[in-house]
């Protein structure tokens, strides 16, 4: 091997390594941060999910990232999304388990744990996009150690 081909050898490996990694399921995964931590009962956070390629079968998952100075074991949010362009729409309660029955948490991390919930399973036609409006229906009107809220969309198919 030439001394000159290493260079090349490692960008090839580094470019075939990236594109098989690539998801290509996974059509919409963001994250939005919260400001100091803190979710407002007033707080919507709302996302924008591009058309879709391919109609088909598609899984809704919430995500959460939280720190230890959330004060509950659990977390109670509305989700409310709808499609495009028929303009149905749907609403859902999604109840997150944050701890066991022992107080152990279930996140992935340290100091910061990060979760992900099923939403639901949602069909879509060609073209069809989504908007999510996710808000939390807790009593407490600010819940402190909320760091990020998120939302992943994936074909099952």
């Amino acid at each position: 091997m030439r001394k000159n081909s290493f260079p090349i050898m490692i960008s090839l490996l580094t470019v075939a390594a990236t594109l098989l990694s690539c998801n290509r399921k996974t059509v919409y995964d963001h994250y939005q941060p919260l400001d100091h931590g803190e979710w407002n009962k007033d707080d919507t956070l709302v996302f924008d999910i591009r058309p879709v390629a391919q109609g088909g079968v598609y899984k809704e998952e919430v995500g959460l990232r939280t720190t230890g100075e959330y004060p509950f074991t659990g977390l109670s949010l509305i989700v409310e999304q709808t499609v495009l362009p028929a303009k149905v729409t749907r609403c859902d309660t999604l109840r997150c388990r944050l701890a066991g029955e022992d107080g152990s948490i279930k996140g992935r991390g340290v100091g910061c744990y990060q979760y992900r919930f099923h939403l639901t399973n949602i069909t879509l036609a060609d073209g069809d996009s989504l908007n999510v409006r996710i808000r939390h229906n807790m009593r407490r009107e600010n819940l402190p150690g909320i760091t990020d809220v998120g939302m992943k969309v994936k074909s099952e198919e």
